[in-house]
């Protein structure tokens, strides 16, 4: 029996992120950072009016509506800012308009802005790990809402938003909605499939990027809780388009492969696993095609080449 890796690849070579599209992946997160950027620059430009009414940098103390702008000038992330007790803001401030608005003179508004801008875009780093993430979920769950319309088969999404999940089904998917989007669950030939995105899955004792039992949406919870049994397939999705960060991500996703072998082998059962990665190095590349060969990976793809994304959705949907 052909295995299905072989549908898209020939050779380790055709796994190895190819110079194009880690470009127009380093485009893609220049794009999520200035989207990012974007609700901070609208806060410095009020800011700077606001700031600019005043006659010297001290009365911007007296300014309650910029306080917490004043604060992230002075350097303070929104996650310090709540240790701030009231009675030392004034402190805090007056030693901040001091030691660096006052040396400014004139100039202090731009400082003050400068500053604030300074802050805030620290805060974007973080977020932009996270978003990186949701750009490589996003193009996944694309790529399967598609084949499951294509294919015709009846499915529902999850939807999770403000921390609260809900399934709905596929004709009350909202537009821009990919990105929230945490779980599918489709009918194929009278056969329930459930696919999770990061999952707390409890025989393997952590999270696992993607999921897919055989069951229906309503019986999640019970199956990954109490029937290990119903697990088709396990895979790992790592979006980072960094070559230099591509060996990290694989060792995380080498680890949790390790992980998920050894909990199902437990009682003697060994789901498929699969990888699925946008930055992948030559090196990687030939690992990941060894563990194919081998039968310890099940499928891999390379994130960034739409055919392969599109031949290993069409096999997770086959599952």
């Amino acid at each position: 029996m052909k295995k299905a890796y072989l549908d898209h690849l020939n050779s380790a070579q055709d796994l190895v992120t190819t110079y194009e599209a880690t470009r127009a992946g380093f485009l893609e997160i220049a794009l999520e950072k200035n989207k990012a950027a974007t609700p901070f620059v609208e806060e410095a430009k009020i800011l700077k009016s606001i700031a600019s009414k005043t006659i010297n940098a001290h009365e911007l103390i007296k300014i309650d509506s910029i306080k917490a702008g004043m604060i992230a000038a002075a350097g303070f992330s929104d996650k310090a800012s709540k240790y701030i007790r009231q009675e030392d803001y004034e402190k805090t401030i007056n030693e901040f308009i001091d030691n660096f608005l006052i040396p400014a003179k004139a100039s202090y508004v731009d400082e003050l802005v400068y500053r604030f801008l300074l802050t805030r875009g620290d805060s974007i780093g973080g977020s932009l790990r996270n978003r990186i993430g949701k750009i490589a979920q996003r193009k996944l769950v694309l790529s399967l809402i598609s084949a499951l319309n294509l294919f015709n088969y009846p499915y529902s999404v999850l939807i999770k938003k403000n921390n609260k999940s809900c399934w709905k089904p596929s004709n009350e998917i909202i537009v821009g909605s990919e990105e929230i989007i945490t779980g599918l669950s489709w009918v194929k030939s009278s056969v329930n499939r459930t696919l999770v995105i990061n999952y707390t899955i409890p025989i393997v004792g952590n999270n696992v990027d993607l999921s897919l039992l055989n069951c229906s949406h309503e019986q999640v919870e019970e199956m990954v809780s109490r029937s290990p049994e119903s697990f088709v397939a396990l895979g790992e999705l790592k979006g980072g388009i960094d070559p230099a960060g591509a060996d990290e991500h694989w060792k995380t996703a080498r680890s949790a492969f390790t992980r998920i072998r050894q909990s199902f082998s437990s009682i003697e059962k060994s789901p498929n696993t699969f990888f699925i990665g946008a930055a992948i190095e030559k090196s990687m590349a030939d690992e990941i095609w060894i563990m194919l060969e081998s039968n310890v990976l099940s499928n891999a793809a390379n994130l960034t080449n739409s055919d392969q994304l599109s031949s290993i959705v069409t096999w997770i949907l086959g599952q």
